[in-house]
């Protein structure tokens, strides 16, 4: 009778249903290079629960977070998910921030059947499909489209391209080398930089030899940022693109003046309120945006805004699904019409990221701020 009521014990303790609130996981890197995209995943994350808690929690039960600092590493991540899972026994996690990170671990959560909804935007999140892995963010491909139908409108077909050397930027050259092809637009230079290169003019040497009509920039953390400065210093008769990895304010500080001038695809959140007021967007970002400035006193970045969505997409699957993780899943690829800060979102069986193309609108950088080319 022991053994048996110790096996029920186990299993109980092992499906989370013995606690009496909700447990959610969260790996975000809010240390090391890529700090200013974990800390307002981090803070927003924060934000939202002690709300949510304050307002009567999902279902009349409090939310307990439990999150840690990856630091960027893939290794820690991996460690980490293990001990959402094993110690503290999460009903699903969030993150991680970025993309390597989300793939080394994207095993872990089909082998431990916990569902993870990614703030990261590699394709191959989502691509080959993994019953238990989500994500908020918009894949590289959408980011990249919307880039290259803006340089075809310009006449613009000749591209360099210039991208890190990790998951975010290996998976940003997948999609501007196959998209180019698939729209007749011509790749004359391929380079590539690593997270803590301090100087780029080599690779821009090379760039501006084939005289491109434009650069597009794919990396995340400082070094893009030395991009535009190595770009301004010499001269570059070209059109200097970036990524949604560099959304943020944070950008602009460390480029300085070499950030003007430069377009990139991102979310309405850093335009929230130059949005026309038609906008179905504009209501709910303006808030969130305003939220989040008076708590933290910093500028909204769009990073947060993917935390943001993580966690309503999984309160709104978990007041109806409750804690079993097989109810939540389906739950989530249930979700459609749901109005994120990036996009409108449909899940499906099929779809675990449920965006497209027009999740992103093109902003430009004039005088340290975003100015909305298009909405």
């Amino acid at each position: 009778m022991k053994k048996l009521l110790l096996v029920g014990m186990l299993l109980i303790f092992a499906t989370g249903s013995s606690f009496a609130e909700y447990r959610l996981g969260a790996l975000f890197s809010t240390t090391g290079p890529a700090s200013f995209l974990g800390m307002p995943e981090k803070q927003t994350l924060e934000m939202l629960v002690e709300k949510t808690n304050k307002n009567g929690g999902i279902n009349g039960e409090k939310i307990e977070l439990f999150m840690y600092d990856t630091r960027g590493v893939d290794a820690a991540a991996r460690k980490k998910f293990i001990r959402l899972v094993k110690r503290d026994n999460v009903n699903a996690v969030i993150g991680p921030t970025r993309s390597g990170s989300t793939l080394a671990i994207k095993d872990l959560a089909e082998k431990f059947q916990v569902p993870l909804l990614s703030c990261a935007s590699s394709d191959k999140i989502i691509n080959p499909l993994n019953k238990y892995v989500f994500k908020v963010a918009p894949s590289d491909k959408h980011a990249v489209r919307k880039i290259y139908f803006y340089l075809k409108t310009k006449g613009m077909e000749n591209i360099a391209i210039l991208t890190a050397q990790n998951g975010f930027g290996d998976s940003g050259r997948d999609a501007l080398l196959s998209e180019a092809e698939k729209m007749g637009l011509n790749i004359v230079a391929d380079e590539k930089f690593r997270d803590n290169d301090r100087d780029m003019t080599s690779q821009l040497t090379k760039i501006s030899e084939r005289n491109p009509d434009a650069v597009i920039c794919w990396g995340v953390g400082p070094a893009p940022a030395i991009v535009a400065k190595n770009f301004k210093q010499l001269q570059i008769e070209a059109e200097l693109i970036m990524s949604h990895g560099v959304a943020s304010k944070k950008f602009i500080e460390l480029a300085g003046d070499a950030a003007e001038g430069i377009i990139l695809p991102a979310g309405r959140l850093l335009v929230a309120e130059k949005l026309p007021d038609s906008s179905k967007f504009k209501s709910m970002l303006v808030d969130y945006k305003n939220e989040y400035e008076s708590t933290f006193g910093e500028s909204v970045s769009t990073f947060g805004g993917h935390a943001y969505d993580a966690f309503m997409i999984i309160k709104k699957a978990l007041l109806t699904a409750g804690k079993d993780k097989e109810k939540l899943i389906k739950s989530m690829e249930e979700i459609t019409d749901y109005i994120g800060t990036y996009g409108i979102f449909n899940f499906s069986k099929k779809d675990h990221n449920g965006l497209d193309k027009d999740a992103f609108i093109l902003i430009e950088i004039r005088n340290g701020d975003w100015e909305l080319l298009e909405s």
